[in-house]
């Protein structure tokens, strides 16, 4: 019985990882270079499940005893956990990573990069820094706080979630992102912060906007941030299809 709980298990959440995959929701759970791996692994799983099944239920009519009562029960509990737990993903959607999970972790703590993001942005041009992601700017501004290598460096359209700033929530928040390596476990959080006075009369926190504006020396006297994006327009937008920075 302890085989077929297994079976039940590993059939089902190679079930569920099929229509992730078919429904467009892997990436909120591991980086896209691990799909057609993971892919062809859930199929196997799903066919060896469904082989193991059909096959033992053929040997069982043959000359297996009936189930004991205490075996039927433990069949039925697995079957109703796996239900169960395949009805769950189903009535509540997969969602990204949130504020609850950058504040177990700290902001900022691997950017990544930081000396080249430093070095490309030195020399980029305009239209290479419109691109700019939070990942590119995060770890500009770990690694100088200098405004004059700022100037004539807008913010273009930079798109995160909203996430406030420990040391001065009223005026200042991050636009962030999730970067991610191998899966949502190792997920760390990056941001950029803004400053906008009573921002949260207008955004909630995890809301995704689109910031634009330019860099200054950070207005408020609580944040230790010493350089911030005073913004020229903050606009609502939808959560982008792949929430996370590879």
């Amino acid at each position: 019985m302890q085989r077929w709980r297994g079976v039940a298990i590993i059939g089902t959440m190679a079930a569920i990882t099929l229509w992730l995959a078919v429904t467009g929701q892997l990436a909120l759970y591991i980086h896209p270079r691990y799909n057609v791996f993971t892919v062809t692994m859930s199929i196997i799983a799903v066919v060896l499940a469904v082989a193991s099944v059909v096959g033992r239920r053929d040997h069982d009519d043959e000359d297996a005893p009936p189930p004991r009562r205490s075996q039927r029960a433990l069949g039925l509990t697995a079957a109703a956990v796996a239900g169960l737990f395949t009805l769950g993903m189903v009535l509540v959607p997969p969602a990204s990573l949130s504020t609850a999970t950058a504040d177990q972790r700290e902001m900022n703590a691997t950017a990544g990069g930081d000396e080249e993001s430093l070095a490309a942005a030195a020399t980029a041009d305009e239209a290479s820094i419109a691109r700019f992601t939070v990942r590119e700017w995060a770890a500009i501004l770990r690694q100088t706080s200098d405004l004059s290598f700022f100037a004539d460096k807008p913010v273009t359209d930079l798109v995160g979630f909203v996430i406030a700033d420990e040391d001065d929530p009223e005026n200042v928040f991050y636009v962030s992102r999730f970067v991610v390596t191998c899966c949502a476990v190792d997920a760390q959080p990056l941001g950029v912060p803004v400053h906008l006075p009573d921002w949260a009369a207008t955004f909630e926190p995890d809301s995704w906007v689109s910031v634009s504006g330019e860099f200054a020396s950070n207005p408020s006297s609580s944040s230790l941030q010493p350089v911030a994006v005073i913004p020229d327009t903050v606009d609502p937008v939808e959560q982008p299809r792949e929430p996370y920075l590879f």
